[in-house]
């Protein structure tokens, strides 16, 4: 994952060009190359989205519409190691929401935010479709099952 500051450095206006061309600059691949772009990049800042724009010559607003509509763009960049809490019926009926309120306290962040050190970032989700296992925590790729409250510090201790 390439680390963005402000402008766009010619590397990385190149990485945007390249992944467009995979797709042949067509605009109906516009969620696939966003996707992409965001495995580079980690998130999609406005500047990224301009290129994107100029090079399947589309409107920024059209690229703005889809990334702020699907909740799997993001355009702030997350942590390390992003957490999301689960509060689908299962979960939330199950205890995510008392959760998802000690992540708060503990990482002392808001959810959308970012840790100051740029270790965890925190979102919540509506459903992973792991009833089963309800409450869920997701860190990274890592599910974590069936959690109390009292697992968030051991949960967090794997990640220091």
């Amino acid at each position: 994952m390439c680390a963005l500051k402000e402008a766009l450095s010619p590397v990385n206006i190149k990485t945007i060009k390249d992944i467009c061309q995979s797709y042949n600059n067509n605009a109906g691949n516009l969620i696939n190359i966003l996707h992409r772009v965001q495995e580079e990049f980690g998130y999609l800042p406005i500047e990224v989205q301009e290129a994107v724009a100029r090079e399947l010559s589309i409107s920024v607003a059209k690229i703005y519409g889809v990334v702020s509509f699907y909740t799997f763009f993001t355009m702030k960049p997350k942590g390390k190691y992003p957490i999301s809490v689960c509060l689908g019926t299962a979960c939330y009926v199950r205890g995510s929401e008392p959760i998802l309120e000690e992540l708060k306290k503990t990482l002392a962040i808001n959810v959308g935010e970012t840790t100051p050190d740029g270790f965890f970032s925190l979102d919540s989700l509506r459903c992973v479709g792991a009833c089963g296992l309800a409450p869920v925590v997701i860190v990274g790729e890592k599910v974590y099952g069936r959690v109390e409250v009292h697992d968030i510090g051991k949960i967090l201790s794997e990640y220091k």
